[in-house]
């Protein structure tokens, strides 16, 4: 497996929710679209309908809206390896993307960098750029994949590494982790409940928290993958 330079790979993870609490609460005009969009997602359900399966809208950037992003960076070698972890969230989309944006551009500057996230190719990186786009946020240089050659994008994805060519599977980062031997992030919520902690709970922390061992837990996979030994949990850094 190609080896990549650690210090030069902000590893990330995104948790995103409907834009609206509630099916019920829907403009006019957005629910007709998601009407539609869930008669293709009920084709085989004779049970669900377009409104009992809205929490699941926070997974398609038209209709749901990004509430945190947290990155990691691994520092140092052997033993004295660290990981740093930082998050951006809030109520206002907006303002998160171009903090986080901001912070992109400065941390890439003109060094050859990397991102890393699991299943970030089909779901992390697409859909930050899309609500970069419905925001006016221009999309920063290292999320920018138009016109540029495969092998001038700098994406990692644990996910597609693991697979080793099989296009035909999905494996969870809780699954992956577990194989490994990676003590396993999900012992609070999991993405289908972040809905519900955002909406219902208000707990934009325990969001957060729950996206932040996400990260750690991606980096870790990375390690491991690369024959690496994992970053011990005191030297796991959160800002």
């Amino acid at each position: 497996m190609q080896s990549y330079p650690f210090q030069n790979i902000l590893f990330l993870d995104i948790e995103t929710v409907p834009q609206y609490p509630d099916y019920s609460l829907l403009p006019d005009g957005w629910r007709p679209l998601w009407d539609r969009k869930a008669e293709t997602l009920l084709r085989n359900s004779e049970t669900e309908t377009a409104q009992s399966i809205y929490p699941r809208a926070g997974i398609y950037a038209e209709f749901g809206k990004i509430v945190c992003i947290s990155c990691g960076v691994i520092q140092g070698h052997g033993s004295a390896r660290r990981i740093v972890v930082k998050s951006f969230y809030g109520e206002d989309e907006k303002i998160l993307l171009a903090e986080f944006r901001d912070m992109l551009q400065k941390w890439t500057g003109n060094e050859q960098r990397f991102l890393c996230a699991h299943n970030g190719k089909e779901f992390d990186f697409p859909f930050i750029c899309r609500r970069m786009i419905i925001n006016n946020i221009p999309i920063p240089t290292l999320l920018e994949i138009a016109g540029k050659k495969p092998w001038e994008i700098n994406h990692l994805d644990t996910m597609e590494l693991w697979k080793f060519g099989d296009y035909k599977s999905f494996t969870s980062l809780n699954l992956l982790a577990h194989a490994l031997g990676i003590p396993t992030p999900k012992d609070d919520i999991d993405g289908s409940r972040v809905w519900e902690v955002y909406w219902k709970e208000q707990n934009l922390e325990r969001i957060a928290v729950y996206c932040q061992k996400d990260v750690v837990t991606v980096a870790q996979i990375l390690l491991r993958m690369q024959g690496e030994p994992l970053v011990r949990e005191e030297n796991i850094e959160t800002k």
